[in-house]
Parts: structure tokens; sequence; C-alpha cells
């Protein structure tokens, strides 16, 4: 039977660096851990352990064992130092007495923190360097090439355990965006209405569908009184979490005007308040379409006002009107003018309101679904109750696109009329 030599203690205290490079942990206490057991496996008095900055080209002090404060802030180290630049080309740079070495560029520092000796070897991963392991003594000289060869090893394992406690935190980092990403689309799914309101001669479905889990889309159902429902249809031009964000303020400022302004302010007076705080709002290339229309079921009208959006379908007996009265994007001209239009609405009309994420959608060949498409199917199938119609819609256009990733949000409202009350 073969007996198993007892490992030494140099063997154990390896062992326990190179557990680091698969050990879960977060970068500074990788780095902490890692100087302190170079310094009980080679004796060394101290140890220092710089981080190669790629923008800066500096190597900036991430952590020490054995060194003051006061001689970890001496001064900058760059990549440009003759010790740096030789460590990186591949040699293990030895300087017996740094008190009068040319290459020592903070001698006095050194000489207070009681440091004689150096040893300066490179961490590199992959062939690149990331960083140098330095390891000081109190005397002249004493590094053997054992304290080499033993450096070389740690620094290596230094260097995979960087790498990964790097990956780990970007996981980690990515995790918590993730969380955070999939907060926002919660937060904003809750400020899309699950429903209209009930409103009577109305049958109202929508749906949205966000490609990023959060975007710039939005509809909204304001039952302003008995009579009047107000519905909303925009587009914040942006993706993710900003156009999320934008979205969120401009809805506020819908219902501020709308419900509380309805009978005080005309449509036309609504929309210019609402392209002034857009302005104030938007930055640079940003803007926001939007159509905004007010149901009256007493009178069975439709008043509307589009800003810049996709064009609102009416159909009525086989053929499709398109509703385009208004006038320029929200958030770019605040002395911007826009046109009103009422129009008489009659049983079996159907209303569709979208963004243009419901006809760009594009199939594996990069052909968009388009607006021809949707024409078609809303002349053609457009029966039933109002989630049929939605249903048929969104059917046909799967049908094109198949599993194709797309890259803008949907958003779509149908409203049927009906002359029967309810």
């Amino acid at each position: 039977m073969k007996i198993m030599k007892k490992p030494t203690r140099k063997e154990e205290k390896l062992y326990q660096i190179t557990t680091l490079v698969a050990g879960g942990f977060a970068l500074g206490d990788v780095l902490d851990r890692l100087a302190r057991g170079v310094v009980d496996i080679t004796g060394a008095s101290a140890c220092s352990i710089r981080l190669l900055d790629d923008e800066t080209g500096n190597l900036k002090m991430r952590s020490t064992f054995g060194l003051s404060e006061e001689y970890r802030n001496k001064g900058p180290v760059t990549k440009d130092d003759p010790v740096i630049k030789a460590a990186f080309a591949g040699e293990a740079v030895i300087i017996d007495d740094m008190r009068d070495d040319a290459r020592i560029k903070y001698r006095q520092a050194s000489a207070k923190e009681g440091l004689i000796s150096q040893l300066t070897v490179a961490m590199q991963f992959k062939n690149k360097p990331v960083g140098v392991l330095r390891l000081y003594r109190p005397r002249v000289g004493g590094f053997t090439e054992d304290d080499i060869a033993l450096a070389r090893s740690v620094a290596s394992q230094c260097a995979v355990a960087i790498t990964n406690a790097k990956y780990y935190a970007r996981a980690i980092q990515g995790e918590q965006v993730a969380q955070q990403v999939k907060l926002a689309g919660i937060i904003q799914r809750r400020m899309i209405p699950e429903s209209a309101p009930k409103m009577p001669h109305l049958d109202i479905a929508a749906l949205y569908n966000p490609c990023f889990g959060v975007g710039g889309d939005l509809y909204d159902f304001i039952k302003l009184d008995r009579d009047n429902l107000a519905i909303t249809i925009a587009d914040v031009i942006g993706k993710g979490i900003p156009a999320a964000l934008m979205m969120s303020s401009f809805r506020g400022m819908i219902r501020a005007y709308a419900d509380g302004g309805h009978k005080r302010h005309t449509m036309a007076e609504i929309i210019s308040k609402l392209n002034s705080a857009a302005c104030d709002e938007c930055r640079d290339g940003e803007f926001i379409t939007l159509f905004y229309a007010i149901i009256n079921t007493k009178e069975m009208t439709m008043t509307y006002c589009n800003c810049g959006h996709e064009p609102g379908l009416l159909r009525r007996g086989g053929k499709i009107r398109e509703l385009k009265k208004g006038g320029l994007v929200l958030g770019v001209m605040k002395e911007a003018e826009y046109e009103i239009e009422k129009i008489e609405l009659k049983d079996e009309d159907r209303l569709l309101f979208y963004t243009d994420g419901l006809i760009d959608a594009v199939n594996f060949d990069e052909k968009a679904w388009g607006v021809n498409n949707l024409y078609k199917i809303f002349r053609e199938a457009a029966r039933g109750a109002a989630h049929e119609t939605v249903h048929n819609i969104l059917a046909w256009r799967r049908r094109f696109i198949g599993l194709a990733h797309q890259t803008d949000d949907t958003s779509i409202v149908v409203v049927r009329v009906s002359d029967k009350n309810g």
C-alpha cells in the first residue's frame, strides 16, 4: 500500500489560493485573500497587487498586505515604468536594494516604510497583462529562484482568480440589471389598462407587447364622464428603460390635462399643453407620437387629433378611411398648431389604433409585414367582437413573421361600435 506524502505548509497555502480560482467571490475579497496568501507562502514581509487600467494605462493599487496606508497612496505607477515594462515583457524583476536603484521612483517612501528589496512579476491571462504582483523584504537581496518560481505560480493563479472575479461581478451586475428591468416592466404593464371602461355602444379590446421587457408604447382609456371616453395611443421614440420612463411621465400629463381639463379646454388646447410639456422634457432626437380621441356615446361621434402618429383606421362597410388630421409630433416645436376633426360613428363601425411596431414587424427575410397587409386583414377579418379582430390581425401577422425576433414594441386598440346599448 502506497503511503501518500503529507503536503507541506507551502503546498497547502498554494492549494488554498488555487481554490480561489473556482470560488464565487467578489473581486475585493479575492485580492485581499491573495495578498495575504502570497506573503504566507513566500515568507516576504509585504505584498502589493496592482491591476492595469486599460483606459488610463495606470496600475491601480487594489490590494496590499503588510503595507501602510501612506505607502499605498504614495503616487501613481504606469505601464511605462521601467520595472513594469520589464515584467510585462516576461521578466521577473529583482531589485536587491531599492534605496539606491534608479528604477525606483519612490525611494524615500520605500525607505520610510522599511522596504529594501523587491520582486515584481506580471499577472497575465491568455498572454495579456492584467497587473503585477510585488513582494517586499526588509533586507538587501534574499529573493531566490525558488521564490521567483513560486511568485510566478501564484501570479498565474492570481490572474485567473482576478479574471473569474471580474466575470462574477459582471454576472451579479447583470442579474441586478435584469431584476430592475423586470421590475420596471411589471410597473409599466400595471400602467397599461387591462380592459377599457364599460361604455354604452362600445366594445373595446387592446393588447400591448413590449420587445425589451420595457418600452415606449402606451395606450390608455380615460372615462371623462358618463358619455365621453378618451382613448390615447402613443409612442416615445426610443427603447428600453429611458423610453419607458419618458412614457410614464407623459401618461401622467395626459391624464392630468384630459381628465381635469376636458370640460374647461378644447381638444386643441389640451394637445397644445401636452406638446409644450413634451418640448420641455424631450432632449435632442427625442419626440412623442400621439393619437388622441374622445368618443361621445350619446352623440355617437368621435373627435380626434393625430400628432405624427400612425393614422387611426375607420372601417365601414368593407371600406377603410385613414384618420390623419392633426399635426406635428410632440416635443419638437412649441409653436406647432394642430387640426381637430369630428366624425360621425355608425352601427358596426370598427376603429383601429396602433403603433408602428405592428406594421414594421419583419420576417426572417427582413421583409416588413407592412401597412398593406394590415389594411387587407382589417378590411376582410374585422368581424365579431373587438377581441376577435385583435386576435385575427395578430394571427395573420404571426403567420408572416414566424419566430423572427422583433425590435419594436407593438400596441393595438380595436373599437367596435354598436347601436345597441351595451
